[in-house]
This record gives structure tokens, C-alpha cells and sequence, in this order.
């Protein structure tokens, strides 16, 4: 008989709502032959633009391109400094290095999130930008975080695991002097394959992106400056102009998952549950957790059928690709004590109550072992 088990994304239920409008979609691109950037692309960066309460938005590849061309755009180069949370998927940090600018590291909190103490200790006179990593679903504190930065310093959104959050009551993406997310398909809002976007109010930075996206022209034949191939295609923004619709309905789903998860483990001493900061209202993109002996513990629901997972098991300055070039940059004491302790449970929209249960009886069961 097969064991029950949850796994930690699963993508049929939204793939199921706008199967439909996708087919149609497609069927039209294909008859067109219309496949890089076209009409299907301005509409979503038009929406999108709106949807996060800016001017602008230009899709691109990927996500580690958008946070690249955003720092190009805003002139970051050799000789800067970029200062970069060490808690953060490795797409952030090398795409500072991509850049030729140096990549400088900074301590988290317990929210995981990048404070403006941790800014304020690396800042120095070459420091050209910031990123903020808006981690798991919740908000980083761009606005106090840009009172600590030199005037003519950027601050850049990765807002790849937050579309749709709010702090302040504003959207991610509207925070920063420029934004950067992913599209990858298990994001809130995820296509079906490789995409990204750079969203900001500034002409000059949106004008730059749209260069550099397209091997540095606008126009056909027109290259202003060398610039990159990293365009998002057709077929990509179908799927994105599909799912946007649905995108805020989608996040309550997450965020009312979260509540049961949270009504479920509370009587658990061993497991500290994620905190939702007053000012930010989380899209839980991850329900991380903190556990004792939690490579045991992951262990155990894995092989139970629970597939739960770690965001991230390394932060970055102990990756071997940055260990050697970063030397003994740090201390780092709050983001090593988390990577020891942090497990994401299956959290998505479609997820069941009775899905949850089994994942909240199996954790209890596993943490009295």
C-alpha cells in the first residue's frame, strides 16, 4: 500500500485554473509566431507594473538577471561595494560578482530578514548599493534600511519569494530605488519555466533595463551599449498574465495555511514558529520553522513521506564557491545559528487541512522520538 505524503510544492491546483486561458494562449502565440518579448509581454509588464504600484516593469530571462541588470542599471560596477544579507539563495550574491563589483556580507535577524544595524556596520565610502532580500514571504525594512546608506546609494528589492507582500501597506516593489524578482514556477507567482522582472519608478533605470535585456537596444539594430540577451518570451507572460488574476486570492490561501499550521503546532515548545512583523503583511511563499535537531528531523518526515525542506542549509559566506574569495568576513552569528535550525513545510495554494494535519501529527510524532 503506498504511503500518504505531502510534498513540499505542488503546482496542479493552479495549473488547473487557468489551464484554459493558457491553451488559447498558446495556440494563438504559436499561430503567430510571435515568441520574444511582443504584445503578450507589454500587457503583463503593464499589469505588473500596476499590480506592485510603480511606473514601470521590463521582463526579463530570470531572476539572477533581474538583480543584475538592476545593479547595472543603476551604474554598480567595478570598485563598489554591494552589501548583500548572507541568508539568501546564491542567485543574489552572484549576481553582485557578475557585475565586477565587490560583494559584501551582512547578518540577518531572527525574521530572517536584513536590519539597518547590520547595513550600517558594512556601509563604507565605496558602498554603491544595497539589496534587500525580502525572505520567505515578509518585508525587509527597505525604508530604514535607506537611512543608513550613502545618498547615492541604490537599494534593490529581490523580491523573488515575496510577490505581493506589503509593508507599510505598501507593495514590495515599490519600496527601493529599483526592484528584482523571479518567475521560476514554484514562486507565488511562477511560470513555466525561466522568467524574471525589474520594476522601478525611474525612466532612466527602466530605460537602461529595456537596453541591457536586449543586446543593448530598443530598436532593432540599434545598440546604444553591449548589453545582454535576456528577454522574457511569450509564451512565459501567457502563463504570467494568467496567474496574476489570481495571485491575491492565492496568497490568503497561503496565509490561511499558515494560521493552521500555526493553530496546529503552537503547544509545541520545541518549534518556534515563524513572526509576522507588525508593519508587513506576509504571502508565506515558505512556512519556516525552527527546530532541535532538525537534519533528524527532516530526515525522519522524508522518510515518512512529508517532504519537507531547508531554505537554506548554508548561508553564503560558507559556500565553497564565496568561502575562499570572502575570507573571514563576519561574524555572522544569527544566520549560522538559523541555518542549523530552519525547516520549510509543505505550504501552497490547493493544500489541504487534512494534508496539514498529516504533517503536523507526523512533526509531533518525529520531535517525541
Amino acid at each position: 500500500m503506498t504511503q500518504p505524503g505531502v510534498p513540499l510544492v505542488d503546482l496542479t491546483y493552479q495549473q488547473a485554473q487557468i489551464k484554459e486561458f493558457v491553451s488559447k494562449g498558446f495556440d494563438r502565440i504559436i499561430s503567430n509566431s510571435s515568441f520574444i518579448l511582443g504584445e503578450d509581454v507589454k500587457e503583463f509588464e503593464a499589469a505588473w507594473a500596476t499590480y506592485c504600484g510603480v511606473r514601470f516593469a521590463a521582463g526579463v530571462g530570470n531572476g539572477t538577471d533581474a538583480i543584475e541588470l538592476a545593479l547595472r542599471a543603476g551604474h554598480v560596477g567595478p570598485g563598489d561595494e554591494v552589501i548583500v544579507p548572507t541568508n539568501t539563495f546564491v542567485a543574489t550574491a552572484g549576481a553582485v560578482l557578475r557585475t565586477g563589483a565587490d560583494l559584501v556580507l551582512a547578518d540577518c535577524d531572527e525574521d530572517f530578514l536584513l536590519t539597518p544595524e547590520a547595513v550600517a556596520d558594512k556601509v563604507t565610502k565605496r558602498t554603491k548599493a544595497v539589496i534587500a532580500v525580502h525572505l520567505f514571504g515578509q518585508a525587509a525594512p527597505v525604508g530604514a534600511i535607506r537611512e543608513v546608506i550613502p545618498p547615492n546609494a541604490i537599494l534593490v528589492e529581490d523580491m523573488a519569494q515575496a510577490q505581493g507582500a506589503l509593508r507599510n501597506g505598501a507593495k514590495v516593489g515599490s519600496l527601493g530605488t529599483v526592484a528584482a524578482t523571479s518567475f521560476y514556477p514554484g514562486k507565488n507567482l511562477g511560470c513555466y519555466g525561466d522568467a524574471g522582472a525589474v520594476m522601478t519608478d525611474s525612466e532612466d533605470i527602466h530605460t537602461q533595463i529595456r537596453r541591457l535585456r536586449n543586446h543593448g537596444g530598443v530598436e532593432r539594430y540599434e545598440h546604444q551599449q553591449v548589453g545582454f540577451n535576456s528577454r522574457m518570451d511569450s509564451l512565459q507572460a501567457v502563463v504570467l498574465n494568467a496567474k496574476l488574476g489570481y495571485l491575491d486570492e492565492w496568497n490568503l490561501e497561503r496565509r490561511r495555511a499558515a494560521e493552521m499550521y500555526d493553530d496546529l503546532l503552537s503547544d509545541l515548545e520545541e518549534v518556534i514558529l515563524p513572526r509576522i512583523v507588525s508593519t508587513n503583511e506576509h504571502v508565506f511563499h515558505l512556512y519556516v520553522i525552527r527546530v532541535p535537531e532538525r537534519d533528524r528531523i527532516i530526515g525522519d518526515l522524508n522518510n515518512q513521506g512529508i517532504k519537507a525542506g531547508i531554505h537554506y542549509p548554508s548561508p553564503i559566506h560558507q559556500l565553497p564557491a564565496f568561502r575562499s574569495m570572502l575570507g573571514a568576513r563576519g561574524p555572522f552569528p544569527v544566520a549560522e545559528m538559523l541555518s542549523r535550525q530552519i525547516m520549510s513545510l509543505p505550504i501552497y495554494p490547493g493544500i489541504t487541512p487534512a494534508q496539514q494535519e498529516l504533517v503536523a501529527a507526523l512533526l509531533r510524532k518525529t520531535l517525541m522520538n
